[in-house]
């Protein structure tokens, strides 16, 4: 019997993707194996448990007046220029 071009091509797509699909198949399961073989011989670590510490909190700097006017002066002059269009 003769076959057709349709039929060779239809004959060769089955038989490349079914290729690719075993292929496919192999390297998900060697992956996974290999997976559960790297856990087995390096389990992860245990991490110690934190000890409980007092929280040491850094004193609350005092900030004389006009250091905090020139701050609170250049955020609005910032805020301001952020606000305007590029000229």
């Amino acid at each position: 019997m003769q076959s057709t071009l349709i039929d060779q091509g239809l004959q060769l797509l089955t038989f490349g993707m079914g290729t690719v699909f075993v292929f496919l198949i192999l390297l998900v399961v060697a992956v996974n194996l290999m997976s559960l073989l790297l856990r087995s011989c390096f389990p992860d670590p245990v991490a110690p448990e934190p000890q409980a510490r007092a929280k040491k909190t850094a004193p609350v700097a005092a900030v004389d007046t006009t250091t905090l006017a020139v701050i609170q002066e250049a955020i609005r002059q910032h805020r301001e220029k952020l606000a305007r269009p590029n000229d």
